[in-house]
């Protein structure tokens, strides 16, 4: 579906993962499913990410692979790239940026209208930065991630929305809980692993560890990993964690922070998966209590959900990914996005394109 008229949109991802990315990565993941959308309804849409990324939309690229980990001078020199394409190859509508990097860049296009989504938790050196840039169309993930964040003179929120046809349910699910995620303290895979064994039940854990958080992976985490209720999956791509949520009894999420968004809460609701979270951050926001799953109050509370004949048991799974695909699907979120484009937009005032930048 198309709404309204065909835009020019230059949307600058990060140089760090591919679009999409091929394991972890929840901002490329979403620029993903923004661009195929875009394109759907018949945009022009050029993607600069990087050369090992696959989309519908025209790529172009500075970086012929990713870059990770995720540093400060490859981010610099791929946004600013990026926006001296834009200023070089003609008009644009707009721009969206998912780095912040792009919003000292924009100086190099200061007429074509600049919108940044803001995928992190509060971080005071970036609010600090944010208040230097006042004509920016920001959009935030969640609620309770814009009240967090300094005021801001235009600000949107929009939730993170997937294709639906990525998840599957299943009305029969396995007897296992699982945790999928990052394997940060945080993020409280511990506290899963511990819940299911209070609960009597198996936990399937899949993730990965970044380097800041490996000294506590290996004192808390990895000794739980050996336990025999534990199927350590490591990291896992999206085919196998379709499956994963598809049977599992619930989602765990008993975090530790402020989760802005939460991308894995809403892949499970899609499953017909029920959340079983702390109320931390957006959470309260995204699970709908008894329908997509349940908001435990304490460490106590969410084994008592989770045991057999326990609260859980009483989500009807073919609504809760009824009730996921009205509130968190693709469509959803690239109807939003493209409404607020259509607010903002200088129309383009060229289509010429340049025969010596490389599209793959």
């Amino acid at each position: 579906m198309q709404i309204g008229a065909v835009m020019r949109i230059a949307l600058i991802s990060t140089p760090f993962l591919a679009v999409p990315p091929r394991r972890y990565g929840g901002t490329e993941l979403i620029v993903h499913e923004l661009a195929q959308g875009l394109v759907k309804r018949g945009h022009h849409v050029e993607l600069f990410a990087t050369g090992d990324s696959r989309t519908s939309a025209e790529l172009r690229f500075l970086y012929p692979e990713a870059l990770w980990p995720p540093e400060t001078l490859p981010d610099v020199n791929h946004a600013s790239w990026a926006m001296q394409q834009v200023r070089e190859r003609g008009h644009f509508d707009l721009i969206h940026a998912h780095s912040a990097v792009a919003l000292a860049c924009s100086r190099f296009v200061p007429d074509v209208p600049l919108v940044y989504t803001i995928h992190h938790v509060r971080d005071e050196q970036l609010s600090a930065f944010y208040r230097f840039y006042a004509d920016p169309q920001y959009i935030a993930i969640s609620e309770d991630q814009r009240r967090r964040e300094v005021p801001l003179p235009h600000v949107t929120v929009i939730h993170h929305g997937l294709d639906p046809a990525k998840y599957q349910y299943s009305s029969r699910p396995g007897d296992y809980v699982c945790f999928i995620g990052r394997f940060a303290e945080i993020k409280g895979p511990h506290a899963a692993i511990d819940a299911a064994r209070c609960a009597g039940l198996p936990i399937h854990v899949a993730g990965e560890v970044h380097p800041p958080d490996a000294r506590w992976v290996g004192v808390e985490l990895a000794p739980r990993l050996r336990e025999p209720h534990v199927t350590d999956l490591g990291p896992v791509g999206q085919p196998a964690k379709a499956a994963l949520l598809s049977h599992a009894r619930a989602l765990l999420a008993p975090v530790e922070w402020n989760e802005p968004f939460g991308l894995v809460l809403i892949e499970a609701m899609l499953s017909g998966c029920p959340v079983v979270a702390f109320p931390k951050g957006s959470i309260p926001e995204l699970v709908e209590d008894g329908v997509t799953g349940f908001i435990a109050k304490s460490f106590e509370h969410m084994v008592d959900l989770i045991r057999p004949g326990g609260g859980i048991e009483t989500i009807d799974r073919l609504r809760c990914r009824q009730r996921a695909i009205e509130r968190f699907s693709a469509d959803r979120m690239v109807d939003d996005h493209v409404a607020l484009y259509e607010r903002i937009r200088k129309p383009a005032a060229s289509m010429r394109l340049s025969s010596d930048s490389r599209v793959a």
